[in-house]
């Protein structure tokens, strides 16, 4: 019964209150019989109470001002102690004064002597606050005591944040860890020990991992070598150890860590780069005091986008997308969070062009970000007229407006699908960019197009889907075994557009570094593995085939596209072919126009004549692929000649018939209804 009182119970403050009283009062005694080497007759005979009447009310006074009673005992911190010294040391001042005072005044034969002054605040100090952290540390045995399940945590840092982090697991009474080693790269910190724990060197993780049989190893602060965090972070999945990290320091609650805030790993984490570094001050000079316009400014590469100008004090920033909702908390957020105030918000489509009119007319733009799209492959690959009417048709409106209204730079988020697309979505956003660069050469706007693979976490990726997944207990769905693909985070992506914009003068498509690519089966595995789960036993993985217009592998460059580097070395730029102006608006305008026939066939026909490379794959629109090679055929066919007329015919007739009766002509026969 008394345990359970001792770990749930916290003494009331009138009791503190009293004990550090009490403390006040042993100190005073103890201080006479120092004064009086031990002696009690002398002790007693000097004028005690004359002591007592001075210190004991000044303390308790200056107890509760200062309110030093309050704190949970606990818990008792350095900032706890800093509070006991600094009122003892006020309230021995005001001993001092007092006494002075009223010897003056005469109300007091003589002053109290300056030497029982300070041996009693000594005194006083030292037991109030050794007295706390006993038991505080008679608290922690006892909660250690009583927790037999205790789970083995190891901490890679050996500084001030792993020995916070230490201390937080220590006075949290819900956790289950114990910290039974740190671990750091330090050669000089090996062989010592923080708190009573060891410090072990990096080369040694292994090694400890076994000797204590780690469950968890908490990341405190950040690894400066991404490389190695994640060889650890692999090292520790392997061997089926959690791995958990800790907030940077201004994301503690009020300045405070707290166990609730140590969180799991996250996939994110794994596949993060070195920091990129930006050209600040360039990006500053193109963006202060410029009015700027971001179209998708809901979406997730749009609304980041908005979040990394707020950084070089922009004149205005219109933020403009069709979505109501996201709308509503990316106004919130740079209100609240961000305390940036000089944007506009305008709800509006970027087909709608008597919504354009009205916003370019309004806020006259100098820079626009052009991030909006419909971007699922397989949602467009069977929407075609919806990829060509938003994506096509809007860049184009947009662009145009940009010429018609003198804006200075024009900046498009692009995608490595539009690299030898397999695909509608992929295909009209490369439909854009030949659009795009073809008004750079005839307009003082300059065009500047950015292409780089997924970004993490965005709306609709592959991480989110998967997180859900692991969530409602699987399974997990991959399309393929051997798909890969390139990651990038959000913020790397729209740092890298911003830096991009300021390298273009007009008609570049800049391939951003993506790094190597990943193969998604293995992200699953791993994502399954930080959630604690194991593959095969609490989660499947289920292969469901490639979607529609879906790539094994994503491209970054054309076959015939070479890249040069850039002063960023994240940055490349593509040499691509020139585009005839006129040409390229009379096939888009063509195109746009066959959205009113919303026949799809026709309409992947025209993008495939204006991106001859755009080769369909796991799509219905593989036959159109095919339709020069059969027209040859056919004309071949129709050409032979035979000696005998008669047999002539006959051999033109069989194979005709012989053939529709198979599977491959009555293919054809479907592709040639479907084309016309």
């Amino acid at each position: 019964m008394f345990k359970i009182k001792f770990s749930t119970v916290h003494a009331p403050r009138w009791m503190v209150l009293t004990i550090d009283v009490i403390i006040v009062c042993v100190s005073i005694l103890i201080s006479y019989l120092l004064r009086f080497n031990f002696s009690f007759a002398e002790t007693l005979a000097t004028n005690l109470s004359y002591a007592f009447a001075f210190i004991l009310p000044t303390r308790l006074v200056s107890f509760l001002i200062s309110k030093t009673y309050t704190g949970i005992i606990r818990y008792t911190s350095t900032n706890d102690v800093i509070r006991i010294v600094s009122t003892i040391m006020a309230g021995s001042a005001a001993i001092m004064t007092l006494s002075f005072l009223a010897h003056q005044f005469g109300l007091t034969a003589g002053r109290l002597p300056l030497t029982i002054i300070v041996s009693e605040s000594i005194i006083t100090m030292s037991i109030m606050t050794v007295s706390r952290f006993v038991v505080k540390t008679l608290y922690l045995e006892h909660n250690i005591n009583n927790h037999s399940a205790k789970q083995n945590v190891l901490i890679y840092g050996a500084n001030e944040f792993a020995l916070t982090t230490k201390r937080t697991l220590d006075r949290d009474a819900g956790t289950n860890y114990k910290v039974v080693a740190f671990i750091d790269n330090n050669n000089a910190l090996t062989g010592k020990s923080i708190d009573g724990v060891n410090i072990y060197d990096y080369n040694d993780l292994e090694m400890v991992i076994e000797k204590y049989n780690v469950e968890n190893l908490i990341i405190a602060g950040k690894i400066s070598s991404k490389t190695r965090k994640q060889s650890i972070i692999d090292l520790c999945l392997n061997k089926n150890i959690k791995v958990l990290s800790t907030p940077t320091v201004n994301e503690w609650t009020n300045g405070e860590l707290s166990f609730k805030q140590i969180r799991n790993i996250k996939i994110e984490d794994l596949l993060e780069r070195d920091p990129i570094k930006l050209d600040e001050i360039k990006i500053r000079k193109d963006i202060v005091n410029k009015i700027v316009m971001v179209t998708g400014a809901a979406g997730s590469i749009g609304s980041e986008i908005v979040r990394q100008l707020t950084k070089f004090n922009p004149q205005k920033i219109i933020i403009f997308d069709q979505a109501e909702s996201p709308l509503y908390d990316l106004e919130l957020e740079l209100r609240e969070k961000l305390n940036f105030y000089n944007f506009e918000i305008v709800i509006g489509d970027i087909t709608d062009e008597v919504r354009l009119t009205k916003t370019f007319e309004t806020f006259h733009p100098v820079i626009v970000y052009h991030a909006a799209a419909y971007k699922h492959v397989p949602m467009m690959e069977n929407n075609p007229s919806q990829a060509i009417s938003n994506n096509v048709f809007g860049t184009k409106l947009l662009a145009d407006f940009a010429v018609k209204y003198r804006v200075s730079k024009f900046v498009m988020v692009s995608t490595d699908k539009a690299v030898n697309p397999t695909n509608v979505m992929g295909a009209s956003k490369r439909i854009c960019e030949i659009y795009t660069q073809s008004l750079n050469t005839l307009f003082p706007t300059k065009f500047i197009t950015t292409r780089f693979g997924n970004v993490l976490g965005s709306n609709g990726s592959v991480i989110p889907r998967f997180k859900a997944q692991i969530e409602s207990g699987g399974p997990i769905t991959v399309t393929h075994p051997e798909i890969t693909r390139f990651f990038m985070t959000i913020p790397e992506a729209c740092q890298l557009v911003l830096q991009a914009g300021t390298l273009g003068n007009g008609g570049e498509i800049f391939i951003f570094d993506m790094g190597k690519s990943v193969k998604i089966i293995d992200l699953a595995k791993k994502m399954i593995k930080l959630s604690g789960l194991t593959l095969g036993k609490d989660i499947q993985i289920q292969f469901t085939g490639l979607r529609p217009g879906e790539k094994l592998y994503e491209e970054v460059l054309n076959d015939k596209e070479k890249t040069l580097p850039t002063t960023h070395s994240q940055i490349m730029v593509a040499k691509v072919r020139k585009y005839n102006f006129a040409q390229v608006s009379a096939q888009i305008s063509e195109l746009i126009e066959l959205v009113k026939t919303q026949d799809n066939f026709k309409i992947v026909a025209k993008m495939k004549q204006i991106v001859p490379e755009f080769k369909s794959e796991n799509s219905i629109y593989e036959e159109l692929d095919n339709q020069t090679t059969i027209n040859t055929n056919i004309a071949e066919i129709n050409n032979e000649k035979s000696t005998e007329e008669d047999l002539s015919q006959q051999n033109l007739k069989q194979p005709m018939v012989s053939v529709i009766g198979s599977k491959n002509t009555m293919s054809i026969g479907k592709k040639f209804t479907l084309i016309r």
